[in-house]
């Protein structure tokens, strides 16, 4: 893919228990991301919306008639994929400017992510596609398999309890320099240690915090991104790789291969190694994912990870920094789109304290039944 588009505008509501609806918070913002790109609703032709519950009541109220509309699925793999889509639109030529919106609140509405609770459950959003047959063998929820998957790596790879606190911690440190993050209290490697366990081996500081919210981005052409108000942020290259053959189980090789594909994807596409990424937005629904992520995508060896991130790589300072923002294990869930603002605002270098010097390439990886990355770099 050819640099032909950026996104020039960024939009969020707040994190937390909102008591809005889904498409309430997604409106708010789109008008953010509007004024944070100087453009108004008659400015964009082009519209995708996620998890928004109508995509034709949104488009309406904000007075948008768009020439390209895209509606996807739930789930937080389509992260990646709409960004591919908005991006695949504007260099086509399909449409000249793109509002890509996403509204969550499944905290209002109570929902667990799991078997005999409220809201989606395991199939619609996290893994697998046949529950019946999982179900009986306690796979109700994602993270049930996400626990599998680490008791699987423990004992291929000997990962142990400390190596895999070191994510956990090191997203808090994270968050306590981002005001708009949920989880900001301290919280040390033995206080990891003593959380209770969910789906062992999987402690509660394991695991992400439902929440509501809203993130919008604007997305345009290249050549009229340059005349907006904050610096342009190119889609290098973005890229996916379905894995969804077999996938009421855990894979066997952690999604490897398909990181590793659409890694070299990017990279490739972009013109930009793996060496220039200066920052990593990993999809962390789940702590053991990050290291999954980081071995499939080369930055260790199969099995390596524990032992890769517990000693700093991925603080602020250290050789990869990792979810800047705290991530979705303490910023909030909002499925991806929080981590992709994150990489927005670090390439405009509009981050602060978690500011990473000299930020010219983030790179966002999604783990999951639909693997995918997408890479952003500073405008030249």
């Amino acid at each position: 893919m050819n640099a032909a588009a950026a996104v020039v505008g960024v939009g969020t509501t707040a994190y937390g228990a909102l008591g809005r609806t889904a498409d309430d918070l997604a409106g708010e913002a789109l008008r953010a991301a509007l004024g944070d790109a100087s453009l108004g609703a008659l400015e964009v032709d082009g519209l995708l919306t996620h998890r928004v519950d109508s995509y034709e009541r949104l488009a309406a109220e904000h007075g948008i008639d768009p020439r390209w509309t895209v509606a996807l699925p739930p789930e937080g793999r389509m992260t990646g994929p709409a960004l591919q889509l908005a991006a695949g639109a504007l260099r086509d030529g399909t449409c000249r400017t793109v509002a890509v919106v996403y509204g969550n609140d499944s905290r209002t509405r109570g929902a667990t992510y799991g078997a005999g609770g409220s809201g989606s459950t395991a199939a619609g959003e996290g893994y697998g596609t046949t529950p019946e047959l999982a179900a009986p063998y306690g796979m109700t929820s994602p993270g049930a398999f996400s626990a599998l998957m680490l008791a699987r790596h423990r004992h291929l790879h000997g990962t142990t309890d400390r190596q895999l606190g070191a994510v956990a911690t090191t997203f808090r440190r994270h968050a306590q320099l981002n005001p708009d993050a949920l989880r900001r209290t301290d919280m040390t490697l033995e206080d990891y240690l003593v959380a209770p366990p969910v789906v062992a081996p999987l402690r509660r500081l394991d695991y992400c915090q439902i929440n509501d919210g809203g993130v919008a981005l604007v997305l345009t052409t290249l050549d009229r991104a340059r005349d907006r108000p904050h610096p342009p942020v190119p889609v290098l290259a973005a890229a996916q790789r379905s894995r969804l053959t077999g996938s009421d189980l855990p894979p066997d090789d952690f999604w490897a291969g398909a990181l590793a594909e659409v890694g070299d994807a990017v990279t490739r596409a972009s013109g930009r190694g793996r060496d220039a990424v200066d920052a990593l937005m990993v999809y962390d629904n789940f702590s053991p994912n990050v290291l999954f992520t980081l071995e499939g995508l080369g930055w260790c060896g199969a099995g390596e990870g524990g032992a890769w991130v517990a000693d700093g790589r991925i603080a602020l300072g250290g050789e990869l920094p990792c979810n800047t923002s705290g991530g979705q294990l303490s910023e909030g869930y909002l499925q991806g789109w929080a981590l992709v603002v994150e990489a927005v605002r670090q390439l405009r270098g509009d981050c602060g304290a978690r500011q990473v010097p000299g930020a010219r390439t983030v790179q966002y990886a999604c783990a999951a039944p639909v693997v995918s990355s997408v890479l952003f770099g500073a405008d030249d």
